[in-house]
Order: structure tokens, then sequence, then C-alpha cells
């Protein structure tokens, strides 16, 4: 056994002999210092690039402040910086590949399974991007506006060719697949609705209480600028879920209709309190209906 042993040992002695560990040491050496400063020229080169980009889009930025157009101009602007990210990284990976000697397009071109898994793994992305470019083309969403993609509502922070990101109420930053939006309702286009209900009870004079609602619209209609033209009282509405409620309906600029429905909401009751008249304890509000 012993014998055996120490001939092993020779053997692997004899084999490892074979290799010029110099000259391994002296190429990967080489190969790490390459892939450092591939690394080093692709930071240098997004530095470069997003300055270069800011400083094209501040001039637009300043130019189109507090206009519609602004919004185009930040949505490109973020779409700009998600290109240059990709296109860096693509060639920093490709170049990483070609230094360590992987022959990139021979492997992706005779790879067979490899290929086809890599095609069916890039039709998602594919797709993210074709969809994106519609979605910009058709000026469907800019940056800053208030939308609500599939079931996700909230305002846009970026556009890129694969992903749409959204922060939603609460402060959760969502990133959504463009491939997987089949909806998008842009409340930032139009005049928006703002759906207030007061509950009322079947005693309660509804006559007197729509007096009161229509004093309280013309003593303070003047102070919100955001609102546009009159409040229209639709009257008494039975709402799905059986409640008896008195509805008032006020245009407003879009983003201005919560804060026109927190206070109008506050001040009819407040005034229907003042005027002793009975409601129930829920009243209602519902935000931000569109009007075309």
């Amino acid at each position: 056994m012993r014998a055996i042993t120490m001939k092993l040992a020779i053997n692997w002695k004899q084999y490892l002999n074979y290799f010029d560990w110099q000259k391994i040491l002296i190429t990967v050496t080489e190969k790490i210092i390459m892939i450092i400063l591939l690394s080093i020229l692709m930071l240098t080169c997004r530095r470069i690039g997003k300055s270069l980009i800011n400083h094209f889009f501040k001039k637009y930025h300043q130019k189109y402040r507090d206009t519609v157009t602004e919004k185009r101009v930040r949505t490109f602007h973020t779409l700009s910086m998600n290109i240059l990210n990709y296109c860096l990284w693509f060639f920093w990976i490709y170049s990483v590949l070609s230094t360590i000697g992987v022959p990139v397009g021979t492997l992706i071109a005779s790879a067979g399974v490899f290929s086809l898994a890599i095609g069916l793994g890039a039709q998602g992305f594919v797709t993210d991007i074709v969809s994106g470019f519609f979605i910009l083309l058709e000026k469907q969403i800019e940056v800053g506006e208030y939308v609500q993609i599939n079931t996700i509502k909230g305002t846009i922070t970026a556009v890129g060719l694969r992903t749409t990101q959204v922060v939603a109420d609460d402060g959760t930053l969502n990133f959504i697949p463009n491939r997987t939006i089949t909806t998008i309702s842009n409340m930032s286009r139009n005049n928006m609705t703002a759906m207030i209900q007061v509950a009322i009870l079947p005693e309660t004079p509804i006559d007197k209480v729509i007096k009161i609602i229509r004093e309280v619209n013309k003593s303070q209609q003047a102070k919100y600028p955001d609102i546009v033209g009159d409040p229209k009282i639709l009257g008494t509405i039975n709402t799905p879920d059986g409640k008896l409620v008195v509805q008032v309906n006020i245009t407003t600029k879009n983003g201005a209709q919560y804060n026109v429905s927190h206070d109008f909401l506050a001040m009819y009751l407040s005034e229907l309190n003042k005027n002793n008249i009975q409601l129930p304890s829920s009243p209602v509000v519902v935000q931000g209906s569109p009007n075309k």
C-alpha cells in the first residue's frame, strides 16, 4: 500500500511538472489586469455618458419647465440613461468573455440547444422592447403622470424600453415589464371629477341639505382656482351597497381632485352639523373619475 501511495505521489508531481506555472501566472495576471482596465473604461464611459446626457437635457428642462412638454423631456431623459446602461453592460460582458478566451459569436452560433434556450429567454426581452417602443411612440404615458397600469396605481418615475417604474400611493416602487401592460388609465391628461357623496337618512330634509351644499359651493368655489366650471349637485342617489346619498360632482384640474374632495366634504359636514341635520356616521367620498 505504501509503495502504491508513493508511486501515485510521484506520478502526480510529474503531471504537475507538465504545466508552465510561470506562464500560467503571467497569463492569468494579464487577464485580470485587462478585465480591471475594461471595468474602469466602462465606468468612465458611463460617467461621461451620463454627464453628456444630463447636460444635453438640462437646457430642455429649463426651457420647458412647468409645461406639458417637460414630462416628455423627462421621459426621454430616463430612456436615454437606460439605453446607455444597456449598451455599456453588453459591450463590457462581451469584452470580458472575449478577454478570457470565450468565442462568444461562435459559441452562440454553434451551441444548438443552448442557442434555442437563449432565443426563448430573449423572446420576452424583445416583447418588452417592442411594447415599450409603442408606448413611447403613442405617448401613452410620461414621467411624472399619475396613472393606473393594470391593477397598480401611482406616479410614473421612469419609462424604459424594458420596464416602466411606478411609485404607488404608499411609496412602493413597482417595476412593470412592458409586455405585461394591458391597460393604462392616464389620470393626468384630462380634467378630473371629484365625486363627493354625503350619506343621508331617509328622514333627512333633502331640500335643506341641497340648499346648504349649494351655499357652500357658492361661497367657497372662488377660493379654489383648480376648480373648472360650477359644481353640479346631482341630488339623491342609491349606492350599490344600499346607502342613500346626495352626490356632488366638482370638475377640477388633474391632480387637484383629492384636495377638493376632502375640503368640500369637510365643509359640507360642518355646515350640516351647524344646522342640526342628522346624518349617518360614515359619509362616502369617491375620487378621481376622469372628465373628458
